[in-house]
């Protein structure tokens, strides 16, 4: 096998993957749809501002740690 099949393959392996991929997030997608349409949500809309101070925190601390290890 060639180079330029090898290459060429490869490619064809990465579009694959990358169709994959978008067609699962678009299941995904039209799935969160549906429930928000049928009003399944999981949790209240006010509980997630909490989550997302939570998340924010946690990524802050996170970038500090990152910082600190690369700052010495």
């Amino acid at each position: 096998m060639g180079m330029k099949d090898k290459f060429q393959d490869q490619a064809e392996q990465w579009q694959q993957q990358a169709k994959e991929k978008a067609q699962q997030g678009r299941q995904r997608e039209e799935h969160g749809r549906q429930r928000e349409e049928r009003g399944q949500e999981q949790e209240p809309q006010r509980s997630g501002r909490p989550r997302d101070e939570e998340t924010e925190r946690l990524r802050r601390e996170e970038e500090d740690r990152f910082n600190q290890d690369y700052d010495a």
